[in-house]
C-alpha cells in the first residue's frame, strides 16, 4: 500500500484548501508504473476531492486524456488505473498520428451519491493549477454537463457543449463500429454483420451507440449493463437479447464487444470465452498485457484497444490543433480506425505475435521517431 507524506517539499497548497503533492516517487513503487513523467496528487477534504492526475509520456506533445470518476476500492487501485489509464492513451495518441502524449486522471467518488458541484470546482482548479501540463475530457463517471461546469472555470478541458466540440462518445462509437467491421471482415472473409451473433458489455455512451449502429447493420444482440433500465431499453429498441452481467463474456457469440471497465480479459476467463473476435470500446480489455497470446492461441482475433477506441481522443484532440476543430478531419482520422487495425492483423500474423505487441511495437515506432528529431 502507498504511503503518501502529506506534509513535504513537494506539495503546493492553493488558496482555496486545494493540496497538490507530486507521489510520482511513491506510485513508481507499484508494477503499473511504466517511466511516467509525473503523477500528481490533488486534495482538498472539505470539498470531497481525491484525484490523481498520471502523466505517462510527453515526447510526441502535451498531455491529454480523460477523466474518471469511480468508488475504487482502495487508493493503490485509483493510482493503478490512471497509471494503466495514461500510458494507454500515449499509445493511442501516437497510433492516431496526434501530436500530443498520455495522460489520464481518475477522481475517487461514487458518480451517482459523491460527485457535487464543490468536487466539480476543487477538481477545476486542480487542473488551473497544474497549468496546461494536463488537458482533459470525458470518461467514466463524468458526464457533458460536468465538463461544461469544469470548463467555465478552466480551459484546460475538452469535449465541451460551449467553446468545444461536444459530446465525444458518438466519435468513439464511430470508430469502434468501424474497427469492429473491419476485424469481423479479416477473420470471417466479410464484413457484414448480419444475422452475426454480438455481445456488448456494457450500454454507456460509447456502448449504446454502438449496439444502435450494430442493430441497423442486423446484427443479433446479446447485451448486459448494471443499469437495468438500458438493458430493458436495448430489448425493447435494438431487439437485443438480455443477458446478466456476470455472463455476458462467456456468451454464445461470434464477437465480443466490450464496452464497460477494464481488466475483464485474463488468465481466468479467456478459456471460458468462446467469440472469434474481441472488438470493443473499453480501456485496458487485457488484465496483463501478456494476456493477448492467451487470445491468440485460441484463435481468438483482439483488436487493441487503445487503436480501435482512439475516436474519442481524436476528436477533442483536434479541437487544440493549430487553426481549430475541423470535423471533415476528425472524420478523416477516424476513418483510418479499420486501417491502421488490418495493418496491425496483417503484421502479427506474419510474424506470428499477438496483437497487441504488434500495435505497441507501432506506437513506440512512431515514439522514438518524435524523440531522435531535432
Amino acid at each position: 500500500m502507498l504511503n503518501i507524506v502529506k506534509e513535504s517539499a513537494a506539495n503546493r497548497d492553493t488558496a482555496s484548501g486545494l493540496v497538490l503533492t507530486d507521489i510520482t516517487s511513491e506510485a513508481s513503487k507499484l508494477p503499473a508504473f511504466d517511466g511516467h513523467e509525473r503523477v500528481w496528487l490533488g486534495s482538498d477534504r472539505n470539498r470531497g476531492l481525491t484525484a490523481i492526475v498520471g502523466i505517462h509520456n510527453t515526447v510526441l506533445g502535451p498531455a491529454c486524456g480523460g477523466t474518471r470518476i469511480w468508488p475504487y476500492e482502495s487508493f493503490d487501485a485509483a493510482v493503478t488505473d490512471a497509471l494503466r489509464l495514461s500510458r494507454g492513451m500515449t499509445f493511442k495518441s501516437a497510433i492516431a498520428g496526434l501530436p500530443f502524449g498520455g495522460d489520464k486522471a481518475v477522481i475517487i467518488a461514487d458518480p451517482k451519491t459523491d460527485k457535487t458541484s464543490q468536487l466539480l470546482e476543487a477538481y477545476a482548479e486542480m487542473l488551473q493549477a497544474l497549468d496546461g501540463q494536463y488537458f482533459t475530457g470525458e470518461d467514466v463517471g463524468m458526464t457533458l454537463a460536468d465538463a461544461d461546469y469544469i470548463r467555465e472555470r478552466t480551459p484546460y478541458i475538452s469535449g465541451t457543449t460551449v467553446g468545444g466540440s461536444g459530446n465525444p462518445s458518438p466519435v468513439t462509437a464511430r470508430g469502434v463500429y468501424l474497427g469492429l467491421k473491419a476485424a469481423w471482415k479479416y477473420k470471417s472473409g466479410t464484413d457484414s454483420l448480419n444475422g452475426v451473433r454480438i455481445a456488448v458489455q456494457g450500454l454507456g455512451s460509447v456502448g449504446w451507440a454502438l449496439a444502435e449502429d450494430l442493430a441497423k447493420d442486423g446484427a443479433k444482440l446479446v447485451v448486459a449493463d448494471v443499469d437495468a433500465e438500458r438493458v430493458a431499453a436495448a430489448v425493447k429498441r435494438l431487439c437485443a437479447t438480455a443477458i446478466d452481467v456476470g455472463g455476458i463474456l462467456f456468451a454464445d457469440a461470434e464477437i465480443l464487444a466490450p464496452c464497460a471497465l477494464g481488466g475483464i480479459l485474463n488468465k481466468e476467463t479467456i478459456p471460458q470465452v468462446k467469440v472469434r473476435v474481441v472488438a470493443g470500446a473499453a480501456n485496458n480489455q487485457l488484465a496483463d498485457h501478456g494476456d493477448a497470446q492467451l487470445l491468440a492461441e485460441r484463435g481468438i482475433l483482439y483488436a487493441p484497444d487503445y487503436v480501435i477506441n482512439g475516436g474519442g481522443i481524436v476528436n477533442v484532440a483536434m479541437e487544440l490543433m493549430p487553426g481549430g476543430y475541423d470535423r471533415k478531419a476528425v472524420e478523416a482520422k477516424v476513418a483510418q480506425i479499420p486501417v491502421t487495425l488490418t495493418t496491425i492483423f496483417q503484421r502479427a500474423e506474419k510474424e506470428n505475435r499477438p496483437t497487441n505487441d504488434v500495435s505497441l511495437a507501432m506506437a513506440r515506432e512512431i515514439i522514438a521517431c518524435a524523440g531522435r528529431r531535432p
